[in-house]
């Protein structure tokens, strides 16, 4: 039987970045949703589960890491990795501390997602 491709929601402000990104993961064979904010976020994941999720942690009403915060409260088990252009030590610490799964910096590398995603995917497959 064939395997169903992975969910990726991809959460980012910035619509180029967003789109840019989802076409990315869809080439790479994932599903790919995308919304504006963590609040369209957190109502997209009580209809739809995923298996990961790209988030920018810069965005107007609330951020990445509130919505992170809000992850942890709702959906503990979440996979997530912090995107960013204005990374600073803080944030990568509290991000990582959060449980997210990897943080890195716009614009984001093919490679480096592809490898972070094997990384995932592969400690999460059963």
């Amino acid at each position: 039987m064939p395997k169903q491709p992975k969910r990726i929601l991809v959460v980012d402000d910035e619509e180029n970045a967003r789109i840019g990104l989802s076409r990315l993961l869809a080439k790479e064979g994932f599903h790919v949703d995308s919304v504006a904010n963590g609040f369209e976020a957190l109502n997209y994941l009580r209809e739809q589960e995923v298996n990961l999720i790209v988030t920018d942690i810069n965005m107007p009403e609330m951020n990445g890491i509130t919505f992170l915060k809000e992850l942890n409260r709702s959906y503990p088990r979440s996979n997530v990795i912090m995107i960013t252009a204005y990374g600073g030590v803080e944030s990568y610490i509290e991000a990582m501390n959060l449980g997210a799964f990897e943080y890195i910096n716009k614009p984001v590398k093919i490679d480096e997602l592809k490898s972070i995603l094997k990384k995932i995917f592969k400690e999460t497959s059963h």
